[in-house]
């Protein structure tokens, strides 16, 4: 059926003229070890190069309607006897290079980090390996110069544009505007921020997207991950339909054209299948930096516009 939605043409010429303006001609593509990938141009070597911990296990106090605590399943639940230096040890033994801490979030929408920030600081010294922070909310300013003090090298962070959405899919008594203060105690400490918006988070239609990309785009940030809102089993968005193909392009487009001189990359979160396939395409054409975990055949039309493929065994987080 027709959404009624049409990509403007001249604007998505100019969004990819914009990305020829402002960048290399490349486009990096990431496959890290959280699940087996190959196609035919690239074929993973090291599984072990990045991975994610989970602070929490598979604890979380929220139960967000599009979650319910599935992202936490394939991370490896923290080791309360090793602790977290201890199990980073090990994994740089067996060839991990980058990390993402993460965890479930707090009733108040933090991620519990700072009670293990003397480790995480261990692990950058001492270990010497890439750090990525997912924090949640940040709420106060000790956690953003906690963070800084222990030289991680970004921070992941959702920002959502909607009250409606925190409230009903989050289940948080937080506003817009502690999203934005978040933004601005890590930017204030000159953090590396490489915030996500979900498309689609609002039981599958736009509500805060953009409001959420006007937020991020008063801020200097590294890197604007977008990922694709994916109905999980035993969530209560399971039988939700995603987004509409043509606004999540509609949606690259703009965002090239706000953030002209900001990596931009289609995270690994979206559909399978046709979904992927149109998705992935529409994010080269409309000049995005990177993907992960790319749809067979999109490394060959990136090619075709021009662009030379590079590939990475982390996270698109991690390595833009």
């Amino acid at each position: 059926m027709d959404s009624g939605i049409m990509i403007n043409t001249g604007l998505k010429e100019q969004a990819f003229a914009t990305r020829k303006a402002n960048f290399p001609d490349e486009i990096k593509f990431y496959a890290p070890g959280l699940k087996s990938y190959s196609i035919p141009e690239f074929e993973q070597e090291n599984p072990y190069a990045f991975l994610p911990v989970s602070l929490t296990g598979s604890a979380c106090a929220l139960d967000c309607d599009h979650c319910n605590k599935k992202i936490l399943e394939p991370m490896i639940p923290l080791n309360r006897k090793e602790g977290l230096f201890g199990m980073c040890r090990k994994m740089a033994a067996n060839g991990t290079e980058s990390v993402l801490i993460s965890g479930g979030s707090k009733r108040t929408g933090e991620v519990p980090f700072m009670k293990h920030i003397e480790d995480i600081k261990r692990i950058k010294e001492e270990l010497g390996l890439r750090i990525i922070m997912h924090t949640g909310l940040v709420t106060e300013e000790a956690m953003a110069a906690a963070l800084k003090d222990a030289g991680v090298d970004g921070v992941a962070i959702d920002i959502i544009g909607a009250n409606e959405t925190i409230r009903e899919v989050y289940h948080l008594e937080s506003t817009v505007e502690d999203y934005e203060r978040s933004l601005s105690l890590l930017s204030s400490y000159g953090l590396s921020l490489r915030p996500h918006i979900i498309l689609g988070l609002h039981y599958g239609r736009f509500l805060g997207e953009y409001k959420a990309l006007d937020m991020i785009s008063k801020y200097p940030i590294h890197a604007l991950i977008v990922v694709i809102l994916t109905p999980l089993h035993d969530t209560k968005m399971a039988g939700i339909a995603p987004p509409d193909k043509d606004e999540v392009s509609n949606f690259f487009i703009r965002s090239r054209l706000k953030l002209p001189d900001t990596n931009i990359m289609l995270g690994c979160a979206r559909p399978l299948g046709n979904y992927k396939q149109v998705i992935d395409k529409a994010a080269v054409d409309a000049g995005l930096n990177g993907i992960a975990y790319p749809a067979e055949g999109i490394v060959e039309h990136s090619k075709e516009m021009g662009l030379r493929p590079m590939f990475f065994e982390n996270s698109c987080s991690c390595g833009c």
